[in-house]
């Protein structure tokens, strides 16, 4: 493939990017601008050792973090609230969320891209879940059979401020629960303590009400072949903290910003 077809290739999903990460497409427009310029000149500054796409966002990040394109006030905001709100967490923070959450890079790959470690990317993207869930608080059913795993997760997400409004050990205790109170977040296991399943309990509950869901499972084979939700999010364990919280605010941001676009009237 030569550079031009790779950069065509990748190039609407690196413009997302800039776009939700500078808050404005024609911000986000001049630095993919810049970037490609940087490569027009100097074809070698595209370091491709995690693949071309992984290379043309690395070089992006480099760009983006050395020169001062975005301090244009005559360039428009997104109309969007929600991504107003993402723009206003702190820049690297806030370029790891993105690069783990929106462009489901690896945390390796995302590393590679900020110029740093995976331990530090992580940290990142868990300070960005921090400031995000700060403004997207929500009540969090957990649907999880292991004690320990249940504490962890319990923990987690009331450090991002959220309230969890209980544990389900089975698809019945999590049916019973929902109807409690609503939940606004869902985290689940797949595989339960009497054998039922946690991808049928949520699809039960996804009846009656719509609310983001991720898999936190042992098992992810079977979320993949079996009916599940859409939109929904899928952790491997062991999991990492810094994942669940960039995940669980990247599926409550695009759930309230989905809600909030079908609220609108249409024309």
């Amino acid at each position: 493939m030569s550079r031009s077809q790779l950069v065509a290739e990748h190039l609407p999903l690196l413009r997302r990017y800039a776009r939700a990460l500078t808050g404005s497409q024609a911000s986000g427009d001049a630095y993919v601008g810049a970037m490609l310029e940087a490569m027009l000149q100097d074809p070698s500054v595209l370091d491709e050792r995690y693949g071309p796409r992984a290379g043309l966002f690395r070089l992006f990040t480099q760009i983006w973090n050395s020169v001062s394109l975005n301090d244009d006030t005559g360039v428009a905001t997104l109309p969007m609230p929600p991504e107003r709100r993402l723009s206003n967490i702190t820049p690297l923070p806030r370029q790891a969320f993105l690069l783990l959450s929106l462009e489901g890079f690896a945390e390796e790959e995302v590393a590679f891209i900020l110029g740093t470690d995976v331990a530090e990317a992580r940290r990142l993207a868990d300070a960005a879940g921090r400031e995000m869930a700060a403004e997207i608080a929500t009540d969090v059913l957990i649907i999880e059979d292991e004690t320990f795993i249940a504490m962890d997760l319990e923990s987690l997400v009331e450090s991002l401020g959220h309230h969890v409004l209980g544990f389900a050990r089975t698809h019945k205790e999590a049916l019973a629960l929902a109807k409690k109170k609503t939940p606004g977040l869902i985290l689940a296991d797949i595989q339960l303590a009497d054998g039922s399943s946690g991808l049928e309990a949520v699809n039960e509950l996804l009846r009656t009400f719509e609310v983001p869901v991720i898999f936190i499972t042992a098992y992810p084979e079977r979320f993949l072949t079996g009916e599940r939700p859409e939109p929904a999010f899928l952790i491997a364990k062991p999991f990492q903290p810094a994942m669940v919280s960039a995940i669980a605010s990247q599926a409550l941001f695009f759930a309230r910003n989905a809600k909030r676009r079908k609220k609108e009237p249409t024309h």
